[in-house]
């Protein structure tokens, strides 16, 4: 009994080390794998026996189509929710990867991670925008934008309760420095004035954010008179003018400073001018950079999860796959001992048992990739960011999700169609007909 056990426990490991080589296989592995497997089902004389017995199992599959749907549906679900949860972790980075670029400086206090524990005094501006590097305009005004990031509450249009948003304080130069911020609706704040304008995606997420409309933050009433897009995560942002949010909030220094420089040449010089004065205690890198490294942990948490829940579902649908192939193979006991009575050996039954499996799970792999990319390819959702506010994204569900959704669909069928298979091939000839 204990060597029995040992060596179920064995073959699941093995089983298990298995799945987990098959979806880390890269595309061209795959295709090596498959051509392999056609050639010896096209060359051999037991891998054409296999192709005739799967035709058979195939052609009787619409009399057990109800059966065999419970692979199909039970492997599109586990493919649709992993494909579904990378996608929104996937979504998530991209999105913070797309904000800002190589040449876009921004400029926190030495040691800190985020703008939220930033502080800059003011009298470093002046310093900051002497220094070599930094792009002029054409009356060759310094490229910098002092900035402040204030975390409010905004009512979300899902529910109504209430969420977090950043309104972002910005410089008169902000839009020559974030040059991919356009307004497509109303017009710029003017500066001194209460005004905002808000990221399309905030105003999607959020009520009250259409133009026209007051809000009121920190006690003071706001009037949204633009709306901007950008296509990263300053789309989830209220933006107005930094000297007004200071004195609203009662701020003397400034969280962050965007510096536009002269291409990359001139982001490394600036830094190191930066890092050679005494006088700045200042870190520096590219905003590329900087909002990449803040979506890290979110987004590996959101994959690991996702892998996770994928998982546990798989493992589900490997029992859902042996209960049917098990019960599928006692209905058709009679057919496969008389396969075996007329030549069909061992190896030919098992093979085809697993391609029919396969081929169920390859239609719930479709099926769930399917799924997932029509509900939810582009959708916008909202979670919490780095600085404790909503950073808007949209799900991507890419080709390289859906592929190795597929995988994970033809892994599952792998498995559960090994055991069946097994059985099938060792069932007694003389019992199977004579029982059948």
């Amino acid at each position: 009994m204990k060597k029995h056990w040992m060596g179920n426990a064995l073959s699941i490991l093995l089983l298990g080390v298995g799945l987990a080589v098959w979806v880390a296989l890269p595309w061209f592995g795959v295709l090596v794998v498959a051509v392999a497997i056609a050639l010896w089902l096209a060359v051999t004389r037991s891998g054409r026996l296999a192709l005739a017995a799967t035709r058979i199992g195939i052609a009787s599959l619409p009399q057990r189509w109800g059966a065999s749907s419970v692979i199909v549906v039970g492997i599109a679900g586990v493919v649709g929710v992993l494909v579904a949860m990378l996608a929104m972790g996937e979504g998530f980075q991209a999105t913070l990867n797309s904000t800002g670029d190589d040449s876009t400086a921004i400029v926190l206090r030495g040691g800190s991670q985020a703008e939220t524990n930033s502080v800059i005094t003011r009298d470093q501006v002046p310093l900051l925008s002497t220094l070599p590097g930094v792009a002029k305009d054409a009356q060759g005004r310094a490229l910098i934008s002092p900035e402040l990031s204030q975390v409010v509450n905004v009512a979300s249009r899902a529910d109504g309760t209430d969420v977090n948003a950043q309104f972002r304080g910005v410089g008169e130069m902000a839009w020559a420095v974030h040059d991919k911020m356009k307004i497509i609706e109303g017009r710029r704040f003017n500066t001194g004035l209460r005004e905002i304008v808000v990221g399309k995606g905030a105003q999607a997420q959020f009520q009250g954010l259409e133009i026209g409309r007051t809000l009121t933050l920190g006690n003071q009433a706001w009037t949204v008179v633009g709306v901007f897009a950008s296509g990263d995560a300053h789309e989830s942002e209220l933006w107005t003018d930094a000297e007004t949010l200071a004195a609203t909030y009662q701020r003397s220094a400034w969280q962050s400073i965007s510096v536009r420089t002269e291409g990359k040449a001139g982001f490394e010089q600036f830094k190191a001018a930066v890092a050679g004065d005494p006088r700045l205690k200042l870190d520096v890198e590219t905003t590329r950079a900087y909002y990449a490294k803040q979506g890290g942990g979110l987004s590996t948490l959101i994959s690991v999860l996702g892998t996770v829940i994928g998982t546990i579902m798989a493992i589900g649908a490997v029992f859902g796959a042996l209960n049917t192939m098990y019960a599928a193979v006692a209905t058709r006991a009679r057919e496969i001992a008389t396969m075996r009575a007329i030549g069909f050996r061992g190896l030919p039954v098992v093979t085809a048992v697993m391609l029919e499996t396969m081929l169920l799970a390859l239609l719930g792999g479709l099926l769930g990739g399917a799924v997932a990319w029509a509900i939810f390819n582009g959708y916008s959702v909202s979670t919490i960011g780095s600085n404790f506010s909503q950073v808007v994204f949209q799900f991507k569900v890419s080709p390289e999700l859906l592929w190795s959704g597929l995988k994970w669909a033809l892994g599952i069928g792998l498995v559960g169609g090994l055991f069946p298979a097994l059985r099938a091939a060792r069932l007694p000839i003389t019992t199977a007909l004579r029982d059948g």
